[in-house]
């Protein structure tokens, strides 16, 4: 049986149990609840079978749907919610939308006038992707920033790949160019929320936190002027780092730039006029995105009960309304066509949630957090760097909602009880919360973008590790440097 697993894969089969055993037998720590450590337990296990993809991530999502009532941590009703989480539908609006636009070939349309009118270098054109998801996470969602730019980006990749196999008359082999377009999108999309406070759902809490808890308020440029810079050293650091990959890219575009440019704009005009189907399904992709904009920079009245999810599946059930064309008949989208999404990317985000659930409901994070008083001694700049590390990587497998919401009242009772004032801590953790980018179910950008097949889990942990890494450092730095432009 065991030779069906690969070498990888055996690690993880043993690893796992072999820890989510040893933690259950283990004496509990002091301090931290039964059902803290059988968490943490059930953790261990899903981290390790994630990545080593012993089985299929969507089989490790479900694990918690009966250990943790098996362990006595939450009754299975309480469990299942997680995977109705409001975000498992933003996704699935998302991916509804995005596979109608595949249907009728209208994101081949988008791709093919982005390389024509930007260029096929690919370090420019991976600038250009970040760039524009990392400006419209500032304002909206980053899970629908990161739908409204994969498809776009699939294009593109699909069309370098033919262009390279036709020249060549051989297979790509490991694709580096479309790996690190959807990895530049996953993590611009993060580090881009980081900028404002309608960026991202941690600096909304830590906001309405410090208001409650030190009547504090944060003016919309006073969050700015901390966590734009940050962001924009943050944003060179990423795309540093994934451009150096592009190096071992066997591209046509990379050898053959203006043959690729000529190619692009002939079939671009073999596609003829746009169709009546393409119209409609960009009208509707138009209106989603515009109601996502609208919603996040001026809150509407008539907008007021509706979230980014609802408007998401307004647009994907409107596709199964309009009609198209007379000579293909039928709709816009119907299901033998909606049932590819990647059903089993959703099962993993929600699994993902249920593990966070887990967290916050067994208070294994809050017992996390008081463990860090023992810094209080330490000093300031080594604090900022000791949480700031603990947080980037607990987010890895937590919400970053949730690691806010319990870290929040206690680091800024640390910061208090080392004379500081409560943003030398509070402000690093929020931002770090966001810098998340080496599992699929850190956050719903690298979940999309793993969805896409272009990117392996272990392409994904391989770059952020890296990338995490710098973050710490650069976080602790300017955090340490920032700092006193928020607190005046």
């Amino acid at each position: 049986m065991l030779v069906m697993f690969s070498a990888r894969q055996k690690v993880g089969l043993f690893l796992g149990p072999g820890l989510f055993i040893l933690m259950l037998l283990l004496p509990v720590p002091e301090g931290m609840s039964p059902e803290a450590a059988r968490v943490a337990a059930v953790a261990m296990l899903m981290a390790s079978f994630w990545m080593a993809e012993t089985v299929p991530f969507a089989a490790t999502a479900m694990l918690p749907i009966f250990l943790f009532p098996l362990l006595k941590v939450m009754p299975t009703a309480e469990v299942t919610p997680a995977y109705g989480n409001h975000i498992i539908f933003l996704l699935m609006g998302g991916f509804l939308i995005a596979i109608a636009m595949q249907r009728w070939q209208l994101h081949r349309r988008i791709a093919l006038t982005i390389i024509c009118k930007v260029g096929s270098s690919p370090q420019l054109l991976l600038l250009g992707f970040m760039l524009a998801t990392a400006v419209l996470s500032m304002w909206i969602s980053n899970t629908a920033t990161t739908m409204m730019m994969v498809p776009v980006a699939m294009a593109i990749i699909d069309q370098n790949r033919e262009q390279y196999e036709k020249r060549t008359q051989q297979k790509i082999g490991t694709d580096y160019f479309g790996v690190t377009l959807m990895l530049g999108i996953a993590y611009a999309a993060s580090i881009g929320g980081v900028s404002t406070l309608v960026g991202t759902t941690s600096n909304a809490i830590f906001v309405g936190m410090v208001e409650t808890l030190y009547g504090i308020q944060i003016s919309f440029f006073g969050w700015m002027k901390i966590g734009l810079p940050i962001s924009l050293v943050m944003f060179c650091v990423a795309w540093w780092v994934l451009k150096t990959k592009l190096k071992n890219s066997p591209m046509a575009m990379q050898n053959n730039e203006a043959d690729l440019q000529k190619h692009v704009r002939q079939t671009l005009d073999d596609m003829g006029t746009i169709s009546r189907e393409e119209t409609y399904v960009a009208l509707v992709f138009s209106m989603v995105a515009l109601l996502w904009i609208v919603r996040g920079l001026f809150q509407p009245e008539f907008l007021s009960m509706i979230s980014d999810p609802g408007i998401a599946m307004m647009g994907a059930c409107s596709l199964f309304i309009i009609p198209a064309g007379k000579q293909h008949g039928g709709f816009l989208l119907d299901w033998s066509t909606a049932k590819k999404i990647p059903w089993d990317m959703i099962l993993m985000v929600g699994g993902g949630f249920a593990l966070a659930g887990g967290f916050m409901d067994s208070g294994l994070t809050e017992w996390l957090a008081n463990e860090m008083s023992i810094l209080r001694q330490v000093h300031f700049f080594i604090v900022i760097l000791a949480v700031v590390l603990i947080v980037t990587f607990l987010t890895e497998v937590t919400s970053n909602a949730a690691t806010v919401s319990l870290f929040v009242p206690v680091m800024g009772a640390l910061a208090l009880t080392m004379d500081l004032h409560p943003f030398a801590l509070i402000v690093p953790v929020t931002i770090a919360s966001s810098m998340a980018f080496m599992l699929p179910v850190a956050t719903p950008p690298n979940a999309i973008v793993f969805a896409s097949r272009q990117v392996t889990i272990e392409q994904m942990i391989n770059t952020g590790i890296k990338l995490n890494l710098y973050a710490i450092v650069l976080i602790s730095v300017l955090s340490y440097l920032l700092l006193p432009l928020i607190q005046q």
